[in-house]
């Protein structure tokens, strides 16, 4: 990594925020670093109250707000404001639609981009293949591909699992609290890695400043990795419940898939049941070999439910 090191990061949603906040706490620190956000104008007008408190927490951090429109923006007019940049950031998610990861990859490269950091903080989608109930992480594929083909830009993908709040939500429906109920997809014997998106932030900030630097790889975080039985237990003492546990088979989860076949969290649900790239052993990650703290499941269902006093798993 060079010394100057002008970092933009793509976005300020829940991930990106975090990442935001970790990367100008350490450009704080150092010299030759500054942290950017691109943003689209509307955002940096907004009259909301949420994002105007965003936009003035960023301001107040030191992050510049640099106005562009990731899915309205040609390749050619993207590339034009990545240019100035060291390192790209991208914090986008799904939200832009199809096209959008492929698009700001080429505008990535066609600027001649340092680094790059694509938005793929989830599951392994080389594992996983293509093919996949969720059609969304063909285009994942896709972006690798185009990353491996070149070796202009260099590249970190920071696998991370599924967001461990996303296990709680209720649309995902594995943990139902208001139905007393947990499903495992697949099986009880299923494992998924979850990570916190506070510690998202923190990881790929510290990757993405380590010395020596990361270069074309995949970089595993986890905060925990469980199976289904574990979480329900998990579930069952902390909160002093005794949950209904039901098992969504793959051939189930399929079923419920093929009634509508445009539920993207039915998509999803078959990919964690099949088990495939959704799990990684904690001890072989980035944290888990430097020892750097991060929330596990219990931590984070110690700050977010309410957890009896004095129970512990």
């Amino acid at each position: 990594m060079s010394r100057d090191n002008a970092i933009l990061v793509l976005g300020a949603g829940e991930l990106g925020m975090a990442v935001l906040r970790n990367l100008a706490q350490r450009a704080g620190s150092a010299t030759g670093i500054s942290v950017a956000v691109l943003l689209r104008p509307s955002t940096i007008n907004s009259t909301n109250p949420d994002k105007q408190k965003d936009v003035a927490e960023l301001r107040a951090l030191g992050v510049e707000l640099v106005p562009g429109d990731l899915t309205a923006q040609s390749v050619v007019a993207l590339a034009e404001v990545f240019a100035r940049f060291d390192t790209v950031v991208s914090c986008t998610g799904f939200v832009g639609g199809p096209g959008v990861q492929l698009k700001i990859a080429q505008a990535v490269l066609d600027a001649q981009v340092e680094r790059y950091v694509p938005w793929q903080f989830g599951v392994d989608y080389d594992v996983i293949g293509r093919g996949s109930a969720q059609d969304l992480f063909d285009e994942q594929l896709d972006v690798r591909d185009l990353l491996r083909a070149q070796d202009r830009t260099q590249w970190i993908i920071v696998s991370t699992g599924m967001f461990t709040s996303f296990l709680f939500d209720p649309s995902f429906g594995v943990v139902d609290l208001a139905q007393n109920t947990v499903h495992a997809l697949g099986s009880w014997d299923t494992a998924v890695t979850v990570t916190t998106a506070e510690d998202i932030g923190a990881l790929t900030s510290a990757i993405v400043l380590s010395e020596p630097g990361f270069a074309n790889q995949v970089v595993y975080v986890a905060g925990d990795t469980v199976t289904y039985r574990q979480l329900a237990d998990t579930v069952d003492t902390l909160l002093h419940l005794k949950v209904r546990r039901v098992e969504w088979s793959v051939p189930e989860l399929k079923r419920q898939l093929a009634a509508d076949p445009h539920d993207s969290l039915r998509k999803y649900r078959v990919v964690f049941a099949e088990g495939r790239g959704v799990s990684w052993d904690k001890r072989q990650t980035f944290n888990g070999q430097r020892g750097i703290a991060v929330c596990g499941l219990e931590d984070w269902m110690r700050q977010n439910l309410p957890v009896s006093e004095g129970a512990s798993v």
